[in-house]
């Protein structure tokens, strides 16, 4: 850390420890610099995926993972934000996490084959996929109502979704844009439509 940088989270706990399980006991004597909400200072990493997993969304988050893309570690780290039930990896197993900033460790992920291999899990599952791609024909975002257990599919950076993701999906929406680029960063279409899905059940906006 260089000289004047802000410091990040808390030092050594000020005085008797509390007696609470949750607590980790190094983190009390050391200090907490994790990248946490501070109602979550100095509690154990277990702890903090319990209390998290008795509150997450309905909603699940997938990309497509082909060419390593460098996106997924946004998309997880906005999955962790808007809480996420789950972020599923299509293609390729390894990706990278620095983009994550460590909300990984808090996030479940999951990984899959291919598109149909991971269409079937969400049948099964009981969750309709909605892809989220600037294609000829798609429906935009703002109009559509998101169900609420439902998967959000991207695709990766530049290409977008592959033929095969496509035939799953349900709908496929749209961004709107207006300037001139063709499309958006795909960590950033991942965290709009993340909030159009926030917006739409934890504070009922219609859209």
């Amino acid at each position: 850390m260089e000289q004047g940088d802000p410091v990040v989270g808390v030092g050594p706990y000020p005085g008797p420890w509390p007696a609470d399980p949750r607590l980790d006991p190094d983190l009390l004597e050391a200090g907490d610099r994790r990248n946490v909400a501070d109602p979550y200072r100095y509690w154990r990493l277990e702890a903090i995926v319990a209390d998290l997993d008795g509150r997450r969304h309905p909603f699940h988050v997938a990309i497509e993972n082909f060419a390593h893309d460098f996106n997924i570690g946004s998309v997880v780290r906005t999955a962790n934000a808007f809480l996420a039930r789950e972020v599923h990896i299509v293609g390729r197993r390894r990706w990278n996490r620095r983009g994550a900033m460590v909300t990984d460790k808090y996030q479940h992920v999951r990984h899959h084959a291919d598109a149909s291999e991971f269409a079937a899990w969400a049948s099964a599952e009981g969750l309709r996929l909605i892809g989220i791609d600037n294609l000829p024909g798609a429906v935009p975002l703002e109009t559509f109502d998101l169900p609420r257990d439902c998967v959000l599919l991207f695709g990766q950076e530049g290409d977008g979704l592959t033929e095969q993701a496509r035939e799953q999906c349900e709908a496929v929406l749209s961004i709107s844009q207006f300037g001139s680029t063709r499309s958006i960063n795909a960590g950033a279409a991942a965290a709009i439509a993340m909030h159009a899905w926030i917006r739409r059940h934890e504070f009922g906006q219609q859209p």
